[in-house]
């Protein structure tokens, strides 16, 4: 892999590195790093199945930044490092191989199907949030929560126009939820994507249907 990450600017660099701090909260299988063409692409997986019985849909974060044109790489780290330089970040000496790095969203081909408030993804993030809490009492083993967030975060949700609840965990875990903002809903083949101001949460699998547009009443005040 390259040495060196070169942004845009220092203050891509710091987004770059926030974006890394969350997804370590939340994940172990690291961010994947896609650059070219001055573009970089940051994608974890705030969700994912580990094994073949799992039901816990795969649920992408993005986020897109500016940089070095002459950047070009693909793979999956666990962190980045400040350098002497503010505009560029050091990758650690070896890369991650998680499975769910080995699903790609599509590139094109998206259609509009609906939108959302993010202030209803909000909560539902919070009312998950608390139901994992209340599940997984004292002595839970792994597999119990495992299986308990899978139910919880991987169940439709009727306030989410039928998506995955677990859409609305990896939205608030990444900081992408912010103000009254109407989120775009689209779709491509298997997947469907949010994109809000502040980045993108995809979600693949077999989708609920049912998807109705909501009604932008904009902003008071």
């Amino acid at each position: 892999m390259p040495h060196h990450l070169l942004l845009a600017d220092p203050d891509t660099a710091k987004d770059v590195l926030t974006f890394v701090g969350r997804a370590t909260r939340i994940t172990d299988d690291g961010v994947r790093l896609q650059a070219a063409n001055g573009v970089l692409a940051l994608t974890t997986a705030a969700l994912a199945p580990h094994g073949l019985f799992d039901q816990t849909p795969t649920i992408l974060a993005m986020r897109i930044v500016h940089a070095d044109p002459e950047l070009r790489c693909d793979v999956v780290v666990d962190q980045l490092t400040t350098t002497d330089e503010q505009a560029q970040l050091a990758f650690p000496d070896t890369g991650l191989s998680p499975a769910w790095a080995g699903v790609a969203p599509p590139r094109s081909g998206w259609e509009q199907a609906s939108a959302l408030p993010a202030s209803t993804i909000a909560q539902r993030a919070q009312w998950g949030i608390s139901a994992v809490a209340r599940g997984a009492g004292a002595g839970s083993g792994e597999e119990a929560v495992r299986a308990l967030r899978a139910a919880i975060w991987g169940e439709p949700d009727e306030e989410l126009g039928g998506l995955p609840r677990g859409i609305a965990f990896a939205a608030d875990a990444m900081g992408f939820i912010s103000g009254d903002e109407q989120v775009p809903v689209t779709r491509s083949g298997r997947w469907t994507r949010l994109s809000f101001r502040r980045g993108h949460v995809l979600v693949r699998g077999p989708i609920a249907s049912g998807l109705t547009g909501v009604r932008d009443t904009g902003s008071a005040g």
